[in-house]
């Protein structure tokens, strides 16, 4: 009998992580039915992502509102996927990582027994402050996974010092490579975009990738962060900083 196996992710780094999980379940239709199931924690990121790796997902919640707080996010989050399960009845939901998503996923499926599978688990920081909500996040979904899927062996003896049995662990490497790796055969060339505007900015230059979306980063710190961009470039005159 096939196991129905329910994938929940809402963000763009959830994504890219879980594509490759969702595309190597799908190939075995004989042993499983493959349900995918976004909360769309982030719409617009989230949407690239699926776009980019041909996933369409079975069930989206569309959970994101402007400038709701993480109650509120966890709230709906929990209530939305406690009626999707209720209603599929997933033998396994898998999870990936340590957002709000991930959380809120994990109790719902122990409150009606399904159960969980952990990938990417065993992060600490053992700071429940930072990141924030991320620490604690992972920290409940470990207590309630029952299986753990840990990148580095460093990940699973931290899950080892938390009285995770060693059977339920299994390192598999990070599958943000996977996802790379997919990305790149697909990729001949830069798109066609990106090469004509940024060709003669980037010519005998540097390139310096820069991102910043942190939760921790709000306000100040975000301006600090454009200051040093600002400082590192006038500095160097060998880089052209790149900021999507």
């Amino acid at each position: 009998m096939k196991k129905h196996v329910m994938l929940i992710f809402g963000t763009r780094p959830e994504a890219i992580k879980m594509a490759p999980v969702v595309r190597e379940f799908q190939r075995h239709v004989d042993k499983f039915k493959t349900t995918v199931c976004v909360t769309a924690q982030h719409r617009q990121m989230l949407d690239q992502v699926l776009d980019l790796f041909g996933i369409k997902p079975d069930i989206d919640l569309d959970l994101m509102q402007a400038g709701q707080t993480l109650a509120q996010l966890t709230a709906r989050a929990l209530t939305g996927l406690e009626a999707v399960m209720a209603e599929n009845r997933p033998d396994w939901v898998f999870v990936q990582g340590d957002t709000t998503t991930v959380m809120a996923a994990s109790i719902a499926a122990f409150y009606q027994g399904i159960r969980v599978g952990h990938v990417e688990a065993g992060l600490r920081t053992n700071n429940k402050r930072a990141p924030f909500p991320e620490e604690i996040n992972r920290r409940v979904t470990s207590v309630i996974a029952d299986l753990h899927f840990a990148p580095t062996e460093r990940a699973r003896k931290a899950l080892l010092a938390e009285g995770v049995p060693a059977d339920k662990i299994h390192i598999t490497g990070n599958t943000v490579i996977d996802a790379l790796l997919w990305v790149k055969d697909r990729l001949s060339n830069a798109p066609p975009e990106i090469t004509a505007e940024m060709t003669d900015a980037l010519r005998d230059k540097k390139m310096v990738l820069v991102t910043g979306h942190r939760r921790e980063s709000f306000g100040a710190t975000f301006e600090n962060i454009c200051l040093a961009v600002k400082e590192l470039v006038a500095a160097h005159e060998d880089i052209c900083v790149i900021y999507p």
